[in-house]
């Protein structure tokens, strides 16, 4: 079995040019890096190098040698990196972006925990709904939520909840109104809507029907806690992903409307680059996220 130690000398010798200049680069004595490369080419039964006074050049073996040997050496790196990265405990700066509904919904119920979890860990937390670059922006993490499959960035997306949108309403409203029992009787009702021109919903049943409905449009707004708020307080029926109800339906606040349809389904991803996404700090917090919204 070969030394790597030996395969290190002759790698570095082959890219400084010379065995002096390796021996300085290692920090060794030269006849080390002499005497270990002559050995290897011993136990290998050929001549890996032709040396001068005044050059070191490859035999057609050596360049052969050359680069396995590098690969071999990569891979020996890479092993060892990705143990002691595993084991060392996680600290340091993590920045993190999410939109407001992110934070508010997904994220705000589960940051002292993870704070506690990691006490060397200083997360520092930027709740903006403009489009955020983490590369750009100098950001460690992304938590989106989507309606559409986020384009291909080059970075790292691990998706870890898929949550249906829902009709949600005030018991006390449907009371007063009365309760759909048809997609068509949603014409009748008070929408609460996202935007002045999202006077539609489309909704499917999951078994291959869809209808596009529109309610009466009672109030407008581009943000997901207003929406929430405004159907509990019986305003009319909302459409909203499940996930931002639960509290409200598990406490009675609200009901869902038309239980068996839905408006499609939003997703949460997050993002990471490659490089900065190894590290132990930034792995913890994935991961520690990853399963929190998963549940």
């Amino acid at each position: 079995m070969l030394n790597l130690n030996d395969l290190r000398y002759f790698v570095r010798a082959v890219e400084d040019g010379g065995i002096t200049a390796a021996a300085r680069r290692l920090g060794v004595p030269k006849s080390t890096v002499s005497k270990r490369i002559a050995e290897l080419e011993e136990s290998l039964g050929a001549r890996l190098l032709r040396r001068t006074t005044r050059s070191l050049t490859l035999t057609d073996p050596g360049r052969d040698f050359y680069e396995h040997a590098r690969a071999a050496l990569i891979e020996a790196e890479t092993a060892e990196t990705a143990v002691r990265m595993r084991l060392a405990a996680p600290s340091g700066t993590v920045r993190l972006t999410a939109s407001v509904p992110v934070a508010q919904f997904h994220l705000a119920d589960h940051l002292a925990e993870l704070a506690r979890a990691y006490p060397a860990i200083r997360l520092e937390v930027h709740v903006t709904d403009r489009f955020v670059d983490l590369v750009q922006d100098g950001f460690d993490i992304a938590v989106r939520s989507h309606f559409q499959p986020l384009p291909d960035s080059g970075l790292v997306q691990r998706r870890v909840a898929v949550d249906p949108v829902v009709m949600v309403a005030a018991p006390g409203y449907l009371d007063l109104r009365g309760t759909p029992e048809r997609p068509d009787d949603l014409a009748a009702h008070c929408g609460l809507l996202t935007g002045p021109t999202a006077t539609v919903w489309r909704i499917g049943d999951g078994q291959g029907a869809e209808v596009t409905v529109a309610p009466r449009p009672r109030l407008v707004a581009d943000e997901s806690l207003v929406l929430l708020r405004s159907a509990t307080a019986g305003l009319g029926i909302a459409c909203l992903p499940e996930g931002l109800c639960r509290a409200g339906l598990a406490a009675g606040a609200l009901v869902r409307v038309l239980p068996g349809w839905t408006a499609g389904a939003v997703t949460t991803t997050i993002l990471t680059t490659h490089r900065r996404g190894q590290l132990p700090g930034v792995r913890a917090v994935v991961e520690f996220l990853s399963d929190r919204l998963a549940r």
